[in-house]
């Protein structure tokens, strides 16, 4: 996490990232014109007015799928599916990540307008990698029986790293196997569906300033197929990113960059200038694909977040204004992808209590019972 060295004192870069305030004024003010032209009364030509709309409403609707939360369900006192998807509908939220098959849920989901990534539990990992059957009947289990369900991604298991101490690095070996049967699978049954893996942050390194980030070469046979397999399928990296973890684990770190609030260029780099943590993680990644020559995947991030209790700097406040400038930022990318936005994930949806430690219980925007925390807007 070498990236994550800043000062809240760095000499400000004439070319600033735009601030949040800005990006949404200009989003505003691209409503009113898409109102203006909408009642046209003739002052402007049919051809023009239909042009100019399906350019605006074309922009406008990348943005509002930007976000979605995950959908956790280590808890016992969580709300039945349905009354889920209507929260998810209740707020506008476009975008569910669950992390394995939930029949119940599936059943709830059809007919919705939500776009869903599934994930493949990491111990269903060997068996679907050595046999195609096996992936054939996981993705017809899961996926055809609920043709009702706006399936997007399919996740082949969750930050899985050959050097990473947490229980899943036994699973390497099973990763792009399954992901290539998984692909198959797809292809086989005519599905739209990308496939791809969950990483961590470490699967990079030198990645302070991040344009110096590169992937790990200690497990470069690990990353790199995946990588190109991603490239072959024009399929994006799945990245967990995390602000928080990055601002407790270093010394000195002025929150304001880890909450996106710094009124300055804290990291410079070269042409660009960082205002945020959440940006500098993922331009480190982007610029390790493009070093690998996969400068063409993109990245969605399928965890960030900020709890709000349990352990350093965990409060409502912070998780309010870490959450909701999350939203409104990844409108509009990073600086290395500007102009689109970054697909995000935002974890959690709901408090789940049967996890530990005690900071892992809070991430969520909504108690367990779906009572919300604090105000988010997700438009």
């Amino acid at each position: 996490m070498n990236m994550l060295r800043s000062s809240s004192s760095a000499t400000p870069l004439p070319k600033l990232v735009p601030p949040t305030s800005t990006r949404t004024e200009v989003l505003k003010r691209k409503m009113e014109l898409l109102s203006r032209i909408s009642s046209n009364d003739g002052r402007y030509p049919m051809m023009i007015t239909t042009l100019v709309v399906g350019i605006l409403i074309s922009d406008l609707t990348k943005t509002a799928n930007a976000i979605g939360t995950c959908y956790g369900t280590l808890g016992n006192n969580l709300s039945s599916p349905q009354r889920v998807v209507s929260q998810y509908n209740q707020y506008n939220i476009k975008g569910m990540r669950i992390y394995g098959p939930v029949p119940s849920l599936s059943e709830a989901l059809q007919g919705s307008a939500i776009e869903v990534m599934v994930g493949v539990p990491n111990e269903d990992l060997p068996g679907i990698a050595s046999n195609q059957g096996t992936a054939d009947s996981w993705v017809q289990n899961n996926i055809r029986n609920y043709p009702g369900v706006k399936w997007k991604y399919i996740s082949t298991g969750k930050e899985i790293r050959p050097n990473l101490d947490n229980g899943a690095a036994r699973y390497a070996p099973f990763v792009l196997p399954a992901m290539q049967n998984l692909q198959n699978s797809v292809n086989k049954f005519g599905l739209g569906i990308k496939v791809s893996i969950a990483l961590e942050t470490g699967i990079c390194i030198n990645t302070y300033p991040p344009s110096q980030g590169q992937f790990d070469p200690s497990i470069s046979n690990y990353i790199l197929p995946i990588v190109k397999f991603l490239v072959s399928n024009g399929s994006p990296l799945f990245l967990n990113a995390y602000p928080y973890l990055a601002y407790i684990h270093t010394p000195n770190m002025d929150i304001r960059y880890a909450l996106f609030t710094s009124p300055n260029v804290v990291v410079p780099d070269g042409q660009y200038g960082y205002q945020n943590l959440f940006d500098a993680i993922v331009d480190s990644v982007y610029w390790a694909l493009e070093k690998t020559g996969a400068g063409g995947v993109q990245i969605v991030v399928t965890e960030t977040g900020w709890p709000t209790d349990g352990d350093k700097a965990t409060s409502i406040a912070n998780a309010q204004t870490y959450n909701n400038n999350l939203i409104q930022h990844v409108k509009n990318g990073t600086p290395k992808r500007p102009g689109k936005a970054t697909e995000t994930f935002i974890f959690d949806m709901y408090n789940e209590n049967l996890k530990s430690p005690e900071r892992e219980k809070h991430w969520g925007l909504f108690m367990s019972t779906g009572t919300q925390k604090y105000p988010v807007n997700f438009n």
